[in-house]
């Protein structure tokens, strides 16, 4: 069995492990609309969605055929 020249201290291994952990999601408002969404995802308010302040979809808008 392999045994450690030295003890690594307890610290520094806690310092290691603190990264892996859970964090809440961001949530971000939008300017132009007011609707809280995650960062970094598009969202739909009232039939468009919305990316950056930006509509990249329009359903709210019909077609006359």
């Amino acid at each position: 069995m392999a045994h450690p020249k030295r003890k690594i201290s307890k610290t520094r291994r806690d310092k290691r492990r603190t990264h892996y952990k859970a964090v809440a999601p961001q949530i971000a408002t939008c300017g132009t609309t007011g609707e809280s969404h995650l960062y970094h995802r598009a969202h739909w308010h009232e039939g468009k969605l919305y990316y950056r302040g930006k509509v990249l979809i329009d359903n709210s808008v019909e077609t006359e055929d």
